[in-house]
């Protein structure tokens, strides 16, 4: 069995949601209930591996959209994923993904295996962060050509393999990659043959099937981004709970075509 930290009655009143485990756990899944930003409440699945060193995060938005964020802490790659529900009275499918790769910031997130360790009370209470961080806005000028995408993480091709070969990154993150070593043949400027500063925005183009900068917005509105630490008799500070966060993510993106991007008119 997991041998749980023992705390003064004190300390174990001011962190009665979530304590870490003093185990080695190599994988780990916790559901936990959030509120969203519209009021309402979704499921979150939180999983770890601390082998792969990688934590996963997903949910359901309201309006059925399947949201995936996976950390890659040894590459120091994000991923974004959005599984978007489609109109098919609008001619769309039945979904439409969307992936986008940016660089994994030190601090963003707790480490794998401190996450693999964490165990939930009260899981029947909705959860709210702590702390807000705030919108974050991403141009994504460039795309990663699927094939090689293992250069940069083994993970992107089973999270991205419905985006239709278009995952999305931006020439800022690629620049930090090639100095980090990454080959450069996995990138690609997109589009290559057409000016897109003059580009209308795709809420404010009328034509389907003219191309156009889409805009998504997505928040996560729970992850553990931060270890706390407690004292004991001893000391040495020992960690003995989370705290929470949540942050907003605006990507700008080009679609060939207006018809790809209809929740823009909604925004």
């Amino acid at each position: 069995m997991n041998a749980r930290v023992t705390l003064p009655a004190s300390v174990q009143i001011a962190f009665v949601v979530f304590t870490l485990v003093l185990s080695v756990s190599v994988c780990s899944q916790l559901t936990v209930l959030v509120r969203l930003n519209d009021g309402q409440i979704t499921e979150e699945l939180l999983e770890a591996d601390s082998e792969k060193d990688i934590i996963t995060v997903e949910f359901k938005q309201a309006d059925g959209t399947l949201i995936t964020f996976l950390s890659d802490f040894k590459r120091r790659v994000k991923i974004f994923r959005a599984l978007v529900l489609g109109e098919p009275e609008k001619g769309q499918s039945q979904y439409q993904a969307l992936c986008f790769i940016s660089h994994l910031d030190h601090g963003e997130l707790i480490p794998s295996e401190a996450m693999a360790r964490l165990r939930q009370k009260n899981p029947h209470v909705v959860r709210s962060a702590e702390e807000r961080r705030g919108v974050e806005q991403f141009t994504m000028n460039m795309v990663l050509n699927m094939s090689r995408s293992w250069y940069l993480s083994t993970h992107i091709r089973n999270v991205c393999r419905d985006a239709r070969d278009l995952v999305y990154t931006r020439q800022q993150d690629v620049k930090h990659w090639l100095d980090k070593g990454v080959e450069g043949s996995i990138f690609e400027v997109f589009p290559q043959s057409l000016n897109v500063s003059g580009l209308q925005s795709c809420s404010s183009t009328t034509d389907p099937w003219q191309p156009c900068t889409c805009t998504y917005r997505l928040n996560l509105e729970w992850f553990p981004c931060q270890l706390k630490y407690c004292r004991g008799q001893g000391p040495n500070p020992y960690k003995c709970g989370i705290k929470s966060c949540s942050k907003g993510y605006w990507f700008d993106f080009y679609t060939p075509y207006k018809q790809l991007c209809l929740w823009d008119d909604d925004s």
